[in-house]
């Protein structure tokens, strides 16, 4: 098996659509590992959650899930931003080998939040040849859980699909973790041993039942009637619990009707009339301040403005008469004082050449301003030089000022005028006092149903745990009285051969069990050997067959306790328990691993850098914050000709959403 491609769209921090190539070739060359660098909170972990689910679905055991119901866990894995209506979706591309050729298949899994049954839609693409896809295969969708349980069991994909915090748990605990131990029992085939004694258990059940004597057997049955009504209560508990859910969500609902029909139909308004009408009075005086500002303005020179044109004209008028003015009185000034000139250059005894052409200059002088003052005018208005001053001032200062004056008064006016508007239509659209009382009526009758549907659906609850509890005491006792009372009839033939079966079952179990362990131990040994830099420290490890514990031995055969060893040695032995585990499995399975080198130190570091992650599995994908894959550390896979693609996650901490950086990393 070989993952190929990696699409998220719309999923957790991913916004839109990501393609991750997961293909282990580079310039022709097979490369195992594909290294993807994100800060922790970047989405590493959403990788590893989108390849479980598009695997598992709702059997996945995802790490944001918790105790979610899968619709939930959905909804709750939609990004963000995502716009509505929009779906998201997972894909994941793989090669197999499939009827003794390869085959690739993808894995498509889209949903948004109006999901179907609660579950999201599953499609699977299945083709011989590249991205030549038939859409979709019905016979393999619908079987797909029990054809993925051949390629990578649910069971043990915690052997391939694991992260940093698992090998530390591994590492801190003397006795495995439940996830481990049943992936053990798995490979081992040990579960199907345990579900044989089980069948066997039912089944002497049964013999025994039959067996027993008649006053043994009115006991039994009373306890079964006992058992019987207490399963009935169970049922008519659920049965009442459904339909108070159904009922609480219509009074959940009724509840969101009338608070949204409360605050649309004016309920809000009307609470809040006393503040409009305040506002409305305190617009009001506002407004009757501004006409009288308006109305002081118009008693000063303002309404001039209204005959401008006019005023411009006396303007020019009164300059052209004052002009007219002047001149007169300077064209006697001028004459008197010429001739005095005129007399006394004489008296300078010029010649009669210069004399002439100065009679001349004076005489055009006078002419130009004889002309000014004979103008004819058709009419006057009799301005003095003093008027026209204060026209001037008027026209050029006073009336601008006080129209831009009257023109933000009347911008002010305009405004207070709508907001006034606006208060009074809000005021009239608000509910009536009688209809307000019934809006605020309903929404509390709403309000009080709802509460007392929550109250019974508790009790409900409360029902369905306790019947539940007594149903399983009841079973204890039947299972009780039912061994105490028919003991003594195991000299039966078929007891005794049922106890001979379990006995040989429980022989055959920890055969099979030593026998298995024995090549897991010396697998775990090997790859523990192989990746600590102390060869000598451990020479042996053993398993123990009842609760799968690590027991160390040194090449003297002496016990190595196991705090002797340092936290990255205990990592270490975690992982070679797990790299074992996978080797004995015998399937050709690609590994995950977030997070992988926790507390390492260098030597450890190098160690598990140059011998386990180039040789872990045909493809190895790591999920590494800056701390871990170092740049001493990508410096050596990257001469190791090990890496076949990068990509760097970053994540805005400010719109929450992380950005794929394809051939990438933080160095």
């Amino acid at each position: 098996m070989l993952f190929t491609e990696l699409v998220l769209q719309n999923f957790g921090p991913y916004a839109g659509k990501n393609i991750i190539n997961l293909h282990t070739e580079k310039n022709k060359e097979t490369r195992p590992i594909i290294l993807i660098g994100g800060m922790n909170g970047g989405g590493k972990t959403t990788l590893m959650d989108a390849i479980r689910l598009a695997l598992y679905g709702q059997r996945a055991q995802c790490s944001t899930r918790n105790n979610l119901s899968y619709s939930d866990f959905l909804i709750q894995a939609i990004n963000n931003q995502t716009p509505l209506g929009d779906e998201t979706r997972i894909e994941l591309a793989f090669e197999h080998f499939i009827d003794d050729q390869w085959k690739q298949l993808r894995i498509v899994r889209r949903w948004n939040k109006q999901l179907k049954d609660g579950k999201d839609s599953l499609g699977i693409l299945e083709t011989g040849g590249p991205n030549n896809y038939d859409w979709p295969d019905k016979a393999l969708t619908d079987t797909w859980d029990e054809f993925i349980e051949t390629v990578l069991p649910l069971g043990i994909s915690n052997l391939f699909l694991f992260d940093g915090e698992q090998v530390k748990e591994l590492a801190e605990q003397d006795i495995p973790p439940t996830s481990v131990i049943e992936a053990i029992q798995s490979l081992l085939g040990l579960e199907l041993v345990e579900r044989l004694a089980v069948d066997l258990d039912v089944l002497v059940n049964r013999k025994q039942k039959k067996l027993a004597s008649q006053s043994q057997l009115k006991t039994i049955e009373d306890i079964e009637d006992k058992l019987n009504h207490y399963k009935q209560e169970k049922e008519n508990a659920v049965e009442d619990f459904t339909s108070i859910s159904n009922q609480l969500k219509c009074a959940n609902k009724k509840v969101q009707e009338a608070s949204e029909r409360f605050r649309i139909e004016g309920g809000k308004i009307a609470s809040e009339s006393s503040t409009l009408k305040k506002n409305i009075n305190e617009l009001k005086e506002k407004l009757q301040q501004q006409r009288n500002e308006l109305v002081n303005l118009a008693a000063t020179s303002l309404p001039l403005a209204l005959i401008t044109p006019l005023l411009t004209e006396a303007k020019k008028q009164g300059e052209i008469e004052i002009k007219q003015q002047q001149a007169i009185l300077t064209k006697t000034v001028l004459q008197q004082r010429d001739q005095k000139l005129l007399d006394y250059l004489e008296s300078l005894e010029l010649t009669q050449e210069k004399l002439h052409k100065i009679e001349t200059f004076l005489s055009r002088e006078y002419e130009s301003i004889d002309q000014d003052s004979k103008m004819n005018l058709n009419y006057t208005i009799g301005i003095t030089e003093e008027d026209l001053n204060q026209l001037n001032t008027l026209l050029d200062y006073k009336l601008p000022s006080q129209l831009n004056t009257a023109k933000q008064q009347l911008d002010t006016l305009q405004k207070l005028e709508v907001d006034l508007d606006n208060n009074e239509r809000k005021l009239q659209v608000a509910a009536s006092p009688e209809d307000y009382q019934k809006l605020s009526d309903a929404l509390t009758n709403a309000q009080k149903e709802a509460a007392k549907y929550q109250s019974e659906y508790n009790l409900a609850e409360k029902r369905i745990r306790e019947a539940e509890k007594a149903v399983q005491m009841t079973i204890k006792d039947l299972k009780s009285y039912t061994d105490e009372a028919l003991e003594k009839q195991n000299n039966e033939h078929i007891i005794k051969s049922a106890a001979k079966v379990q006995t040989t079952l429980k022989l055959f179990k920890e055969r099979l069990t030593l026998k298995k362990l024995n090549k897991l131990e010396g697998e775990v040994t090997e790859c523990f050997r192989y990746l600590l830099h102390k060869s000598d420290l451990v020479h042996r490890v053993a398993i123990d067959t009842y609760n799968f514990s690590l027991s160390l031995y040194d090449p003297q055969g002496e016990t190595v306790p196991k705090h002797r060893l340092s936290a990255g040695e205990k990592q270490l032995l975690s992982i070679a328990f797990l790299w074992g585990l996978a080797r004995v499995s015998g399937r050709n399975l690609p590994i995950a691993i977030d997070t992988p080198l926790g507390r390492l130190d260098s030597s450890h570091r190098n160690n598990l850098v140059e011998r386990y992650f180039p040789t872990a599995s045909h493809q190895v994908i790591l999920l590494s914050t800056d701390t871990e894959i170092r740049q001493e550390e990508f410096q050596q896979l990257t001469e190791q000709d090990a890496i076949a693609h990068t990509y760097l996650l970053e994540y805005d901490t400010s719109d929450r959403q992380t950005t794929v950086h394809c051939d990438r990393y933080f160095w």
